[in-house]
Formats: structure tokens, sequence, C-alpha cells
């Protein structure tokens, strides 16, 4: 009888110290505990794939803050090559008109003002995605984006009938300025004729 109690006990303080090393502090595991039921070699590997499902819970979110960092750069990347294929192209044209530099680049004037645009913008994207690449690969920028990324996401953001009923309030607003202001203009338009006479 002693026996089988001591052996208990060790089952139970095996479990006990299973679940207080384990980090993901699983339910079920702990139900296991409460009932009573002692964890065979077959359950641990089950406990290990509910680990496993805890990492994946836990991935979503980190994806979803990622996502919007890379939808940000993608963002950046887009708008920095459009930037610098019309600053490509502001330059050629500006060179184009300049006389001394078509005598000593004749290819200036080579092509017309579409052609140039063409160009210019093959060029300006490759540029901007040059740009962007090298800020994504500073851990620093990298970093201070994840992290705002993770602040917006703590944010609560208004509902549909917040906003809508905002919306109104500022248009009503609005309008009341807008007729306040046209009411006064007229009044002292109508007294400032009266006094110098129109």
């Amino acid at each position: 009888m002693a026996k089988r109690k001591d052996t208990k006990d060790l089952e139970q303080d095996a479990e006990r110290t299973e679940i207080e090393s384990s980090d993901d502090g699983d339910s079920s595991e702990g139900a296991e505990v409460a009932k009573g039921g002692a964890a065979s070699d077959g359950d641990s590997s089950a406990d290990d794939s509910s680990g496993d499902d805890s990492d994946d819970d836990a991935a979503p979110t980190e994806i979803g803050t990622v996502r919007y960092v890379h939808a940000a750069f993608i963002g950046a990347g887009i708008l920095a090559a459009y930037l610098c294929g019309k600053l490509l192209l502001t330059a050629w044209n500006m060179l184009s008109d300049w006389p001394d530099a078509v005598k000593q680049l004749p290819v200036l004037i080579q092509y017309g003002e579409d052609e140039r645009a063409n160009f210019t913008m093959v060029a300006g994207a490759l540029l901007g995605i040059a740009i962007v690449l090298g800020y994504y690969r500073k851990e620093s920028v990298r970093s201070w984006a994840g992290e705002v990324a993770s602040e917006l996401s703590r944010v609560t953001w208004p509902n549909k009938e917040t906003v809508t009923n905002g919306t109104m309030v500022v248009l009503v607003a609005t309008l009341v300025a807008t007729v306040y202001v046209a009411i006064l203009d007229r009044f002292w338009g109508y007294l400032t004729n009266l006094v110098y006479g129109a």
C-alpha cells in the first residue's frame, strides 16, 4: 500500500514539475492534473503538439504587424519610384533646353518628351527600389517601423456610428459658421454702403 502511494506521489510531483516548467500554460494539461490522470509518454507528445498550436496562435499577431510594415515599405518604394522618375524627367528636360549641355551630350535631344518619360520612369523605379531596399536593410529603421505598427495595432479605432456622428457634427458646425459669416458680411456691407454711400 505504502509503495503505491509513494508511486502516485512521485507521478503527481512529476506532473506538477512538468506543468511549472512548461511556458505555454496549456489549460488541457491543467485539466488532466485536476482530474488526477497521469500523463504517459504518448500523452506528452500530444502536449508537445498543443504547445505548437499556441505558437501558431502567436504567429498571426506577429504577421499582422509585420505585413503592415512590409506594406509601408512597398508604398514608400512606389512613392520613391514616382518621385525619382519625375525628378529625373525634369532634370532631363532642363538639360535638353540648355544649349551647352546639348553640345556636350547630343543624346539629350535624341528622344522626344514621351520617350524620355518612359526611360525616366524605369530609371526612377530602379532608383526608388534601391533607396527603399537600402532603408529596409537597416535594422534600426525596420525595428522603428515595427514598433510603430505594433503601437498602431493597439489603437482602439472608432466604429462606423461614431465616425458618422462626428462627421455630421463637423458638417453642421461648418454650415452654421458659413451662414453666420455670410450674414455678418452682408450686414457690414450694408452698413458700409449707408455710411460711405454707393
